[in-house]
């Protein structure tokens, strides 16, 4: 069944303010550009984009740590960023928001990322960013541990999210790890190419279809329970979710079990910052002490919400309920009958 019990999400819903998650990762600013184009530049063959306004979000780490805040939970990031003003407003999105921001570094060696989408009525027709792929100093390595390190208060699971940007050095990936490790606390991994073999211990890594292809090189069998198992057992990991777009996803347990869940988005607007919602949602639902198979319901039934938003965009513990509502109402319904759309 694509869409999860009523009863497990109003019980996510329920527990969810109990649960307190750690994000560790590449904190990122997203800033979209909204206006209309009417001519083409007589420059080149491309659009004159007469900007009307400007928007900012978080991204990345800082976009799983806002997800897991609007799902009711508290969130504590750790990550590192710019002393420029991007970084500045980075900051002042993470406390918008409510995410606890005191682990997050600043260093003057590096610049925030920032990735900067241009729309016209909603479209996306241009993209830039301004970042840095190289790997933290050790330096500022050492600072994100000390960050790390001095969290305080109950942490009930940690969420890993490596976008490739140079804060998961081989020294943070190790500490993170120690540090569920030593709480016994679960540990969800959203990987990217360099280091995507380096998360041994993990409780779920959350790889999607195209990611885990260029790491293994191969094509993604995501019906072979034979070749799923493999592969958990080379990433030495105790499951394996894999977001597979417009199909769902597929996860693997230690023991074999394997389940495909079929996605729930009724429509697609923009896939923006859906794989953090999915990271958010894992976390969230494992430190409160569900299962795996329960754990990925209820993400996959969330990534179907954010889809259908603009932009990258976050999903509360109550739009997953209406969503999962509204699919339980649709697939009671005779054929040819209607029945009422809620508001979300």
């Amino acid at each position: 069944m694509p869409h999860p019990p009523s009863d497990l999400v109003r019980d996510f819903e329920r527990r969810a303010p109990e649960v307190r998650v750690l994000v560790v990762g590449d904190a990122m600013l997203d800033v979209y550009l909204d206006g209309s184009a009417s001519r083409i530049s007589p420059e080149a063959p491309v659009p004159v984009v007469r900007v009307e306004g400007e928007r900012r979000a978080l991204g990345g780490a800082a976009n799983v740590a806002a997800n897991v805040k609007a799902l009711g939970a508290a969130c504590a990031l750790v990550a590192c960023v710019g002393r420029d003003a991007e970084g500045d407003a980075l900051l002042e999105e993470l406390a918008r928001a409510g995410v606890e921001a005191g682990g997050v570094e600043r260093s003057s060696d590096r610049p925030t990322s920032v990735k900067t989408r241009v729309l016209v009525r909603g479209q996306q027709v241009a993209r830039y960013d301004r970042e840095t792929h190289d790997e933290l100093t050790p330096a500022a390595a050492g600072a994100v541990i000390d960050a790390l390190e001095r969290t305080a208060g109950p942490v009930h699971a940690v969420a890993i999210e490596d976008y490739d940007k140079g804060v998961m050095t081989g020294a943070v990936v190790a500490a993170a790890l120690s540090f569920a490790r030593a709480r016994s606390i679960p540990v969800v991994v959203d990987p990217k190419a360099r280091g995507f073999f380096a998360y041994a211990g993990a409780t779920v890594f959350k790889p999607n279809r195209s990611e885990l292809e260029a790491a293994l090189r191969e094509p993604v069998r995501a019906s072979d329970a034979g070749w799923l198992a493999g592969v958990l057992r080379r990433l030495e990991c105790d499951a394996l979710v894999i977001t597979l777009g417009e199909d769902g996803m597929v996860f693997v347990e230690a023991g074999g079990d394997v389940q495909e869940i079929p996605t729930v988005a009724r429509s697609v607007f923009d896939v923006s910052g859906a794989g953090d919602t999915v990271t958010a949602v894992l976390a969230t639902a494992l430190g409160a002490g569900f299962g795996v198979r329960e754990a990925a319901t209820l993400a996959n039934q969330a990534a179907g919400v954010q889809v259908g938003k603009s932009g990258v965009a976050t999903v509360s513990a109550r739009e997953i309920a209406r969503a999962a509502d509204r699919g339980a109402r649709a697939a009671s319904t005779a054929p040819g009958e209607e029945f009422p759309e809620d508001n979300i």
